[in-house]
């Protein structure tokens, strides 16, 4: 049994991630592989609210990252508040072989930001970068959108696995970033910014500074 000491000596922290983006971009399949190393070639609009909690270590600190999926409401634009409400992460996904997808991507910023924090740490994802044959989306206008709206970026493919982990790292890590910089910004970090729960703390990050513009995740990292 762990002592008092070496269970102070872990925090463990819950942030919420969300997963939006058009309907059959590959929302799911990305969360199947983070999660449980699974891909579904066949796999239909997910029903129902769905949610998979993956611990990582950074720093020596367990975080839990919650990562929500849109049970296919986007299908019928009824995505809603409540699905925003706590995150403090989110991949925004597109299919590179769908342009239309990729077209979609300025409503689904424009909903993110209207339901949550301006300041949720956003990846911009472009999946099934398996299909290159397919592709209607060049990896630069990814890029430049990216750093437009001072996102990260990264292209994933759920079929190979390739950058998926690395995708759903980079939003966790900059979150715990950012959390690290407040908690050094004040011996007891004001409840307004930092909002921690005992034993799985729940973390909700407000008044942050913009988002440093220009980051692109490079392949293989992390």
């Amino acid at each position: 049994m762990a002592s008092y000491n070496e269970e102070e000596k872990t925090e463990d922290y819950l942030f919420k991630i969300v997963l939006i983006g058009d309907s059959a971009v590959g929302k799911s399949n990305l969360l199947a592989r983070f999660a449980r190393d699974e891909f579904y070639p066949n796999s239909k609009s997910t029903i129902g609210v769905e949610f998979q909690t993956q611990k990582m270590d950074i720093n020596g600190k367990e975080v839990k990252a919650q990562i929500w999926d849109t049970a296919g409401q986007e299908r019928f634009r009824a995505v809603t508040s409540a699905y925003y409400r706590g995150a403090v992460g989110a991949l925004l996904v597109y299919d590179i072989s769908r342009r239309q997808t990729f077209d979609s991507i300025g409503r689904w910023l424009n909903e993110l930001h209207t339901h949550s924090d301006m300041n949720v740490v956003t990846i911009l994802v472009g999946n099934k970068s398996d299909l290159k044959d397919a592709r209607e989306v060049a990896t630069t206008e990814g890029k430049d959108l990216a750093e437009a709206q001072g996102l990260f970026f990264m292209e994933t493919s759920a079929l190979d696995s390739s950058n998926v982990a690395a995708a759903f790292q980079t939003v966790v890590k900059e979150i715990y970033n950012i959390l690290s910089r407040k908690v050094m910004m004040s011996q007891e970090p004001n409840k307004e910014d930092v909002a921690r729960i005992e034993n799985g703390k729940t973390v909700v990050l407000q008044g942050e500074g913009e988002q440093e513009p220009n980051v692109e995740a490079k392949k293989g990292c992390c």
